[in-house]
């Protein structure tokens, strides 16, 4: 499945390089929620076993959907986007469409062995928020620090020179 802001286009195969049926496209909303999980049903009916859903993370795009398998006892691997670029890199066809996107990740989950999505917990979840705006406010703090040096050697030249040659004494 490629899952983009609004909504996911879904690929489902039977077998390794067997797929089944058209792209299915649904809209992350309750309507297209449901209408996926009919979509699942039809081809777990057709391939006689529950289905594994494999999908790229996508910042947070992602968790309605995994929300709702996870609801219906569905498994799903959400791999990381640097193995599905590398993917693409090496297919010769390069095609950048969601359909696409969708066939690609239907065909990696033949090819390699992910593990399945680990619910991670609240605790974790807010440290790791903490640490990205820790990391994004401390690059603004630097960036700021540079900016403020390259205004005053551009005001005060003189001053800036006459401190480093105080400095090299």
């Amino acid at each position: 499945m490629d899952v983009s802001k609004g909504e996911s286009h879904a690929q489902a195969f039977l077998d390794r390089g067997v797929p089944h049926g058209k792209i299915f496209r649904f809209n992350h909303n309750l309507e297209g929620l449901a209408s996926f999980l009919n979509y699942i049903r039809g081809v777990e009916s057709a391939a006689g076993v529950r289905p594994t859903i494999v999908m790229e993370a996508t910042g947070h795009y992602h968790s309605p959907v995994v929300q709702s398998l996870d609801e219906h006892q569905y498994l799903n691997i959400v791999i990381n986007p640097l193995i599905s670029h590398n993917a693409k890199k090496t297919n010769l066809r390069r095609l950048k469409t969601d359909a696409a996107d969708a066939h690609l990740l239907g065909t990696l989950f033949y090819e390699e062995e992910f593990e399945p999505y680990k619910k991670r917990g609240q605790h974790l979840m807010n440290l790791r928020y903490l640490t990205r705006q820790y990391e994004a406010l401390t690059g603004m703090y630097v960036q700021a620090k540079l900016q403020f040096q390259a205004i005053l050697d551009q005001v005060f030249p003189v001053l800036y020179g006459t401190a480093i040659s105080h400095a090299l004494l």
